[in-house]
C-alpha cells in the first residue's frame, strides 16, 4: 500500500476554543499548507484557467477526476504523457478521487456487485467497470498524490439498513483498496449517511486500517446543512488526530469555517467557478449577480481591498457588460475572483489559527455573511 507507515502530516497549532487545527502535510510533489481549499479540475483543467494563474491565486493542490479522466481521454492516452502532471502541466500536488460518487451519480445502467459496478458511462454509453482494483491502478496511472478509495455513496435520503449495507460493502472495498501498491498516499473515506452510529463503526474501521489520511464522503449530496454538519461531527472524534481529514466536495464559505472548526483540513468545491458561470461573484458578506442591472455604472471593483486579477483591473459595470454580452473574459475574471476568494479565505484561516484569533475572526464571519444571496 502506497504510504501506508508514512507519518506525512504535522500538526503546528490547535485553536482553544474549537477543534481547528493548522497543518502541513507533505507530498510527493510539494508541500500542502491546511486548512486549504482544492480548486476541482474534473477533466484535468480548473475551469477558465491556467497553471500558471492557479499558482498566483496561491493555489497549493488542485483535484482530478478518476471517473471522468477514465471515460476520456482514457488509460492510453494518460500512459503515453506519464501522467496527469505532466498531462496538464501541473508540478504540484495532485488529488484524485476515486471515481465512486461519479459512477453513482452520473453512469446509466449500473450493476453494483462485490468486486465493482457495471455501467454505461454517461459520454456515448460504453459499457464499462470500476472496482476498487481498477481505481487504484488508474490513481496510479495518473500520478496521484493523494490517492481516494473506491467506495459507494448512498443517496440522501438513505435507510439505515440501506446505509449498513452499502457501508459494510465500502468497508471491504477498502481492504482491498489498502493492498495494491498505488504510489500516492490513499485516503479512507468515512461514509454511513445521516446515521450517527454508522459515521462511528466506519470511521473506527478505517482508522484501524491505518491510511495516511481520511475524508468524510457522503456529504453535501443534497442533505440539509445540520445533518452535513452532523456528518463530520459524527466521525471526527474517531479518526487519528495525527492524520489530515477531507470534507468532500463542499462548501460554501461560512460552512467551510464551520468544518475547519469542527477539525478539518482539507476541501473541495466546484462552485467558485460553476456560479462564475452566471455571473455571481463570492464577497465577505455574500455573493453578487453582476448580471444585476444595478451594477450597469458601478466603477467599483467587486471587493474592496481584493488584489485578485479582476478587482485590480475592472470595474463591476465592465463586468456586468462582459457578462450581458456572453464574452468569455467574464467567466475568466470572475472564475479567478471566486477561486482567490476561497483560496485567500484558508490562507487567513492559517493565518489565525497561528496568531490564536481565529474563533472570534471566524463567528463574525460566519454572521455577516448572508447566506440567501446565495441564489444565482
Amino acid at each position: 500500500m502506497g504510504g501506508r507507515f508514512m507519518s506525512a502530516f504535522t500538526l503546528l497549532a490547535t485553536d482553544p476554543h474549537s477543534k481547528a487545527r493548522r497543518g502541513r502535510l507533505v507530498t510527493a510533489h510539494g508541500v500542502i499548507e491546511t486548512p486549504i481549499f482544492m480548486p476541482v479540475g474534473t477533466q484535468a483543467t480548473v475551469k477558465c484557467c491556467s497553471p500558471e494563474e492557479l499558482k498566483a491565486l496561491g493555489a497549493q493542490i488542485i483535484l482530478g477526476n478518476t471517473y471522468h479522466l477514465f471515460v476520456r481521454p482514457g488509460m492510453d492516452v494518460m500512459q503515453h504523457f506519464g501522467g496527469l502532471h505532466r498531462f496538464m502541466a501541473w508540478d504540484g500536488p495532485i488529488l484524485t478521487d476515486s471515481g465512486g460518487f461519479q459512477v453513482f451519480s452520473l453512469a446509466r445502467l449500473r450493476k453494483v456487485t462485490e468486486e465493482g459496478v457495471h455501467f454505461q458511462n454517461h459520454v456515448d454509453g460504453t459499457p464499462m467497470f470500476l472496482g476498487p482494483r481498477e481505481s487504484m491502478e488508474i490513481q496510479a496511472t495518473l500520478g496521484s498524490d493523494i490517492v481516494m478509495l473506491f467506495d459507494e455513496c448512498p443517496p440522501h435520503p438513505c435507510s439505515y439498513d440501506d446505509a449498513a449495507k452499502s457501508l459494510d460493502l465500502t468497508l471491504r472495498w477498502a481492504e482491498r483498496c489498502r493492498e495494491i501498491y498505488t504510489p500516492g498516499m490513499k485516503f479512507g473515506i468515512v461514509q454511513g449517511s445521516s446515521h450517527a452510529e454508522l459515521r462511528r463503526r466506519s470511521a473506527e474501521a478505517l482508522a484501524a486500517m491505518d491510511f495516511p489520511g481520511y475524508a468524510v464522503g457522503g456529504v453535501s449530496v443534497g442533505e440539509p446543512e445540520p445533518e452535513m454538519m452532523a456528518a463530520v461531527e459524527n466521525a471526527e472524534p474517531y479518526l487519528p488526530t495525527n492524520k489530515p481529514r477531507y470534507a468532500m466536495g463542499l462548501g460554501t464559505p461560512p460552512q467551510m469555517l464551520e468544518m475547519v472548526a469542527r477539525g478539518i483540513d482539507m476541501f473541495d468545491c466546484v462552485l467558485p467557478t460553476r456560479i462564475a458561470r452566471n455571473g455571481t461573484a463570492f464577497t465577505k458578506t455574500g455573493t453578487i449577480a453582476l448580471k444585476n442591472a444595478g451594477f450597469a455604472k458601478d466603477t467599483g471593483p467587486i471587493e474592496e481591498g481584493c488584489t485578485c486579477p479582476a478587482c485590480r483591473t475592472f470595474a463591476r459595470g465592465y463586468l456586468r457588460h462582459l457578462i450581458k454580452a456572453e464574452e468569455i473574459l467574464a467567466l475568466r475574471m470572475v472564475s479567478l475572483h471566486n477561486l482567490h476568494f476561497y483560496l485567500n479565505l484558508m490562507a487567513e484561516a492559517r493565518q489565525r489559527l497561528e496568531a490564536g484569533t481565529f474563533d472570534p475572526w471566524r463567528r463574525e464571519f460566519v454572521a455577516n455573511y448572508r447566506a440567501h444571496n446565495a441564489v444565482d
